[in-house]
Formats: C-alpha cells, sequence, structure tokens
C-alpha cells in the first residue's frame, strides 16, 4: 500500500499515526467522518483541520450520519430496550470506521485506511490475523468483527507504542492536541449519560419490580434501563449489598441477589465473527473476554446447530453481561468474537 487514507478524529492518536505514516513515506490523504449533529462535531472537525493543514495533507470530511444512525444508533437503543448492554464501538468499527470509511478511501484513489487503534495485523499464508498490541492500550476487542477483506487494507501505525510516547510524537511535529484527554465515553451520547440520551429520543423504562431468583416480588424498580448486569449501588435498601444478577424485557423485572449470585459458569453468543478461520466446526479451548477491562480467561467453546456458540469457564465469572461481546482469544491472536445473549 502506497497511499493510505487515515482516519483523523481530531484526537492525539490519529494524528500521531498519520505523523508517522508520513514519516515512513506514505503517501497520506485524511478522512473525518461526519457522524453526529454538526453542532457536536464541528470542533472536532476543526481540530482535524488544524492537523492536517500542519501535516501539509488533505482532509476529506465525509457525512455519514445516515448510515452511523442505522447501524450503531438504532441498534444500540434496540439493545437497551431489550434489556441488553451494548457495545456500540464495535458495530462502529466494522460497519463505519473499516466499513464506509474503507469504501470512501477506495473509491477515491487509496490502498488502504490507517487508524489510531492499538492493534496489529498479521498476514500468514493463507489469512490476515488480528493479534493484541504490545502496548498497554490494545485495543483489539472492539476489532474482533472485522473480516479479511477489511484487514488486508488496513494499518495500525500505533500497534507496540505506548500513549506517552504517542504524544511526545504529536508534541515533535507540533500537533497542538498532543495534551487532548483521550474520549472515555460513547460520542453520540452527551455526557455518557445513556439514560439521559435515551429519555431524549421519546424512550420510556415503566416501574417493574425487582424479584430474586425464585421469582419473589422484593419491591419496585425504577426502568429497566436505569439498571445493568452486576450493578450494586441504586438499588434501595435490603439491609446486604445486592447486585443485579439479571434482567428481563419481557416480564419486565431486574433480578437481584446477594454477593457471589452475580458470577455465571458460561454463556451463550451470537452474531459470530472467526478471523483465525472461517467457521468453528469443533470445540476449541481458550482464552474468552467479556468486556473490555476484564481479563480474558480459559473457556471451552462449543459450536451449535443453530449457528450460536455455548461457552463454558473453568471458573466462573462475574457479572456476564447480554449485549457485551465475547471475544476469544489464543494467546495474543484474535480468533473471533460474538455477542452475549444468554448467561449460563
Amino acid at each position: 500500500m502506497k497511499k493510505i487514507a487515515v482516519g483523523l478524529s481530531g484526537g492525539v492518536d490519529s494524528s500521531a499515526a498519520a505523523h508517522i505514516l508520513l514519516e515512513q513515506g506514505f503517501d497520506v490523504m485524511g478522512v473525518i467522518l461526519r457522524l453526529k449533529p454538526e453542532n457536536a462535531a464541528d470542533a472536532d472537525i476543526s481540530d482535524a483541520q488544524r492537523i492536517a493543514d500542519k501535516l501539509g495533507i488533505e482532509l476529506r470530511v465525509v457525512d455519514r450520519r445516515e448510515i452511523f444512525k442505522k447501524s450503531v444508533i438504532d441498534p444500540f437503543v434496540s439493545e437497551y430496550i431489550s434489556a441488553r448492554t451494548p457495545n456500540p464501538c464495535v458495530e462502529c468499527n466494522y460497519a463505519i470506521k473499516f466499513g464506509v470509511m474503507l469504501d470512501y478511501a477506495l473509491e477515491n484513489g487509496c490502498d488502504g485506511i490507517a487508524t489510531g487503534h492499538y492493534a496489529k495485523i498479521e498476514k500468514t499464508d493463507s489469512r490476515y490475523l488480528l493479534k493484541r498490541s504490545d502496548s498497554a492500550k490494545d485495543q483489539s476487542y472492539f476489532l474482533y468483527k472485522l473480516n479479511q477483506f477489511q484487514l488486508s487494507h488496513s494499518i495500525f501505525p500505533l500497534d507496540g507504542l505506548e500513549k506517552d510516547f504517542i504524544r511526545k510524537k504529536a508534541e515533535e511535529a507540533g500537533i497542538h492536541v498532543a495534551e487532548k484527554r483521550d474520549s472515555q465515553e460513547i460520542c453520540f451520547v452527551p455526557d455518557d449519560d445513556y439514560i439521559a440520551y435515551l429519555t431524549s429520543l421519546g424512550i420510556t423504562s415503566p416501574e417493574g419490580n425487582f424479584i430474586d431468583k425464585s421469582g419473589n416480588i422484593l419491591c419496585r424498580h425504577n426502568g429497566i434501563i436505569n439498571y445493568t448486569i452486576g450493578q450494586r449501588k441504586g438499588l434501595g435498601a435490603f439491609g446486604k449489598p445486592m447486585f443485579v444478577t439479571s434482567i428481563s424485557a419481557e416480564n419486565n423485572t431486574v433480578t437481584i441477589g446477594e454477593n457471589g449470585s452475580q458470577y455465571n459458569i458460561g454463556l451463550v453468543a451470537d452474531n459470530l465473527n472467526f478471523i483465525a478461520f472461517e467457521k468453528l466446526e469443533n470445540p476449541i479451548r481458550c482464552d474468552v473476554k467479556i468486556r473490555f477491562r476484564a481479563k480474558e480467561q480459559p473457556a471451552t467453546v462449543t459450536p451449535n446447530a443453530d449457528g450460536t456458540v455455548t461457552v463454558i469457564f473453568d471458573e466462573p465469572q462475574r457479572s456476564v453481561t447480554p449485549g457485551q461481546s465475547a471475544v476469544f482469544y489464543d494467546g495474543n491472536t484474535v480468533i473471533g468474537g460474538g455477542r452475549i445473549i444468554e448467561q449460563l
């Protein structure tokens, strides 16, 4: 690949990625996707333009708000209504950053794209593999849905680099966002207040019952969208610590239990994507990560006739959460992953 479109977000990681590619001799074009309403996106676009001007590269502003709503926002809302806790970054990476942005790059004379993700791509004789980055900021968990075409047209210039070094590179290049804080929020949810966001869309969540594992009614809850698996605070007074163990949209109930009840021995996952091979034919042993900040755990993953997989952990895991992603690792290699739909 000679000409690369870099996804510039206005942040330090993507800026450093563009700078590194220029140092390596690539022909670089910047692309920023307009995904949010204009007043919410203008600051990031202005930052990206200043970065592009400083680096001496062209910046294209590409409006993809309609497909972003359809591919990321609408499923996010639907998952919450269905009593699942979604992972919109996974869908955005697959459908938007490595989907429509890659399509735009290829249609406009580029050979591929680069982003500021911390991950690694390796080519074998038969496949492109996604691997965990050597950096402490490894983000391979969010990239497990990428397919072979996407991986074969992507570069991760920050692989193996640490954040302090990245900020230093940005400073050396005179990039003014070197000290800009990393975003820790869902980009389209103001102030990371997803309840207020859902309410602004007219999503209502009626009161219902807190129940125990036997179905006994304990008291009333304020609406299922206000709770997540493993939650302890905001449940009320029960004379002892209680945790959310499951949520039912069908029955409008939130099941809670004492400490220890929030552990599960396994899960069922759907919407599977495998990177290391085309399809899982037989049970495998691997490590499974059930949320971004969780440590991966040894488990057996078994394919089911309905296209799902069953994951059984060697030891029970805390707060297995429907809607989140279960990502499978063989050492540093991402085997694949799927969406958690059931606790076991």
